[in-house]
């Protein structure tokens, strides 16, 4: 076997697949696709990347995937994986994986009346008095008062979530068999860790990789919140004696946590931008302002590696005849920012005065808008682009989780 090749059995601890090996992005589209192959025992893995606000598109895939089975199905994706803000969701899954319709519009109802006040402390008052908190930390040289741990207080976000989430709904999901594996992806302040924390029904044993690892766990609140506690913005979570942030810090890998737990066909639904196509007018050019950075950096932080992974699993696939990795890619069809910037009206007053100052209100910088937009006119309107793009690309979906007998769409939704 070539030296590459055996690069990546290790990677990806790959599995006896059957793949074609002519998977790549749509240059009009930007959007993965591969031909379908049979494979001799396909265990499909739901691969959910961070994206703030914008993972209300994840949502909208989901329920079109829900509509395609029939009613009273359970998951159709045994194993699930998910960072940051796509880790909710997949929490939500596996607590309920008997009822597949039932947890996507319990997923659904939360994200379509989102308020940013739900996910943090964003009133003039929680805003003035953080900021009094960093000006006397910098003032005193953080000698008088300690340097704050972040900007948000997402105290609200830890409410909700301990009251919408089930974690004991885990355990019987693996039980009875509607679930063979779920992961949480955080990383470890202390080693540059990316930790995956995993429960399966089978006998899988943690992995150790560079800078990946996979520690079996029951999980709690604790490690969802430490999968979301992006930099900055939010405070870090301690577990095991040790402090976690966010999923997508040290994710190199971010297929790898699905196909460790024994996944060989991979959905994954990234929350990224179409690619651009042309050259596009030139533009003067104009000094970011730190909002743009910023936004830039989280950008970065949740999306490029999942393009390299994809890139790295379409290599792996050409250079081996009988394991491969099978995977869809669902993004969105259209730039997310300019719907960010549609609604950046409704973000709180204070929250807006805060993204002025920060250079965060000009056409350019909306990517960091697009993150923080937990409003319910923005997240409904991914939630909708989400559902269209499903609706799209139902055949293929069908065909890729061999719902051979799936429902056809029909022309209005109901609720179940």
């Amino acid at each position: 076997m070539p030296r590459a090749a055996q690069f990546s059995f290790q990677c990806y601890g790959a599995l006896p697949l059957n793949t074609p090996n002519n998977a790549g992005p749509d240059s009009a589209t930007g959007q993965w696709h591969t031909n379908i192959a049979p494979v001799e025992t396909p265990q499909l893995g739901l691969v959910l990347t961070g994206g703030g606000a914008r993972s209300a598109y994840q949502v909208g895939v989901l329920k079109g995937v829900a509509e395609l089975l029939r009613r009273g199905s359970a998951c159709p994706f045994p194993i699930i994986t998910g960072t940051s803000a796509g880790a909710v969701s997949a929490i939500a899954l596996a607590s309920d994986a008997a009822h597949f319709r039932r947890s996507v519009y319990a997923i659904e109802r939360v994200w379509r009346d989102f308020r940013v006040h739900q996910v943090f402390k964003a009133d003039a008052v929680s805003m003035l008095r953080s900021g009094l908190h960093w000006m006397l930390a910098f003032i005193t040289g953080g000698w008088l008062v300690h340097p704050p741990h972040a900007l948000f207080d997402n105290a609200p976000l830890w409410s909700l979530l301990r009251d919408k989430l089930h974690f004991d709904g885990i355990p019987r999901s693996l039980y009875k068999k509607h679930l063979q594996g779920i992961g949480v992806c955080a990383t470890c302040y202390a080693d540059a860790d990316s930790v995956t924390f995993y429960a399966s029904s089978s006998a899988i044993e943690p992995w150790a990789r560079v800078f990946r690892k996979g520690a079996r766990v029951s999980l709690t609140l604790d490690h969802l919140m430490a999968s979301l506690a992006i930099p900055f913005l939010f405070r870090p979570v301690k577990l095991h004696d040790q402090y976690f942030g966010d999923g997508a810090m040290r994710q190199t890998s971010p297929l790898s946590p699905a196909i460790h737990l024994g996944a060989n066909r991979l959905f994954v639904i990234g929350v990224n931008d179409p690619v651009s196509v042309g050259t596009g007018q030139s533009r003067a050019a104009v000094e970011p302002s730190f909002g743009q950075m910023f936004g830039f950096m989280l950008d970065s932080l949740f999306m490029d590696q999942l393009n390299a992974d994809l890139e790295r699993i379409s290599r792996y696939n050409e250079l081996n005849d009988t394991r491969r990795i099978d995977f869809m890619v669902m993004t969105p069809s259209r730039d997310v920012n300019e719907i960010a910037r549609r609604h950046a009206r409704e973000l709180p007053r204070s929250l807006r005065a805060l993204m002025r100052t920060m250079g965060a209100s000009t056409p350019a910088s909306t990517m960091l808008l697009s993150y923080l937009l937990f409003e319910r006119g923005f997240t409904r309107e991914l939630i909708e682009l989400g559902y269209e793009d499903a609706r799209a690309r139902a055949q293929e979906i069908r065909g890729f989780l061999a719902l051979e007998n799936a429902r056809k769409f029909r022309a209005t939704s109901r609720e179940p």
